[in-house]
């Protein structure tokens, strides 16, 4: 497969009353397909966000939104823009990190979490240093990681919120 520069095409969710941020790296080819986060038909994040948050599943990008604001979830991503090949954050290179401040500036953040390692370490790399926080590392919601179930993932997600 080849490398491709990609520009993310969404805005982040969040308003004045957002108090956790959820950072990925960069959406996937489906994501971005569907115009929104998580958009991959295998991926977990709905799902574990609505069990974390004890609400139902959202279906559309209004109902995704919404579950994120009124639960105080600021929702974005690590990379602005990247090249890559395919959706494997392994063939992530020459990053340009997002404006997180976009966020922090409007919210009084009170924790971050990445969903997935390369979220983790790329914000490392980029952004804490700038936004002043550490991050909380969650085990990926994404399809490839297999070997975590979704109700795995879902205690996971729960323990280590719940527990900030």
């Amino acid at each position: 497969m080849e490398y491709q520069h990609v520009i993310h095409g969404f805005e982040p969710v969040f308003d004045k009353n957002s108090r956790i941020l959820i950072l990925g790296s960069l959406p996937s080819v489906k994501s971005r397909e569907q115009g929104f986060y998580y958009g991959h038909p295998r991926n977990r994040f709905w799902t574990v966000i609505a069990a974390v948050t004890g609400r139902d599943v959202p279906m559309t990008i209004p109902q995704k939104k919404l579950l994120l604001l009124e639960t105080g979830i600021a929702l974005w991503d690590v990379v602005s823009e990247c090249d890559i090949a395919g959706s494997a954050d392994s063939k992530i290179k020459n990053v340009i990190p997002a404006d997180l401040s976009r966020i922090t500036d409007k919210c009084r953040i009170n924790a971050v979490y990445a969903n997935g390692s390369t979220a983790a370490a790329l914000y490392r790399k980029y952004q804490q240093s700038v936004i002043g926080m550490e991050i909380t590392l969650l085990p990926s919601t994404s399809p490839a990681n297999a070997a975590w179930s979704t109700e795995k993932l879902i205690t996971e997600w729960k323990r280590v919120i719940t527990k900030k």
